[in-house]
């Protein structure tokens, strides 16, 4: 079956602009172009076009996509069961927030008793599993298996206050991070003191710290494009380049 750029955007759920947006950037070109001067579309595109939208949900930005895709050993039925499993993962993930979510309305209305421990469980159970299925090969790869481990069990086993503590934390470094950066210096005392609240704040998850492991996972943040975005969409463009600095100059 073949679907104009109006007829595909209705099945996809998308606008048309955005695939004409994906024409002009090569990302997915129609199948031919019609005696009208309409875009077509078949099979193979529709099939790109839902692999791309995959990609989108988890984060990756379109340029990285298109390198996925364009690659000479891509191949679609492994890149199906690898979504197939990130889904299976975000499943669990809402699960274990709509089993907290029911204990706690039980406990609200007097049907049962909950801990204070179990009212932030489904939250550090989803930031584990959402840090695994986003970034856990990378840090693998960059700092072994028994690290990210120990890691992950330090996150789980925290207390009610130091979980808040550490969300609190988080919050707060980016807002600082966002005042340093009208500085533009990352030697300044207020740069300075944003790589020390970075360190304070891995420390709730670190086995233990190092310098090197420090301006390593800075570096990471410049060169992975969802780490950088991640800090450029909270505290600002440039935001990641100015935190890595911050903590080479701090690691130094």
């Amino acid at each position: 079956m073949e679907y104009t750029v109006k007829k595909l955007s209705e099945l996809a759920g998308i606008s048309g602009r955005t695939l004409r947006f994906y024409d002009q950037i090569n990302l997915l070109k129609p199948k031919r172009i019609n005696s009208s001067g309409y875009r077509i579309y078949g099979g193979n595109e529709v099939d790109r076009l839902q692999q791309i939208l995959f990609y989108r949900s988890l984060g990756l930005p379109l340029e990285e996509i298109k390198q996925i895709l364009d690659a000479p050993d891509f191949d679609n039925e492994v890149a199906l069961m690898e979504h197939y499993q990130q889904l299976l993962k975000e499943q669990q993930q809402l699960n274990q927030l709509i089993a907290t979510v029911e204990k706690t309305l039980q406990a609200k209305r007097g049907l049962s008793k909950m801990k204070d421990q179990e009212k932030f469980e489904g939250f550090k159970k989803e930031l584990i599993e959402k840090n695994e299925v986003q970034y856990g090969a990378e840090i693998r790869e960059k700092y072994g298996m028994q690290a990210v481990k120990a890691s992950n069990q330090k996150m789980a086993g925290m207390s009610q206050e130091r979980y808040q503590a550490f969300e609190q934390l988080g919050d707060d470094l980016i807002d600082e991070l966002r005042e340093a950066m009208k500085t533009g210096d990352p030697g300044s005392e207020v740069g300075q003191k944003v790589a020390e609240m970075h360190r304070d704040w891995l420390g709730y998850t670190w086995g233990s710290y190092s310098k090197e492991a420090h301006r390593g996972l800075a570096e990471m943040y410049v060169a992975d494009p969802r780490f950088t975005a991640y800090y450029d969409e909270r505290a600002g463009l440039k935001a990641a380049e100015f935190l890595r600095d911050a903590i080479i100059e701090y690691t130094n």
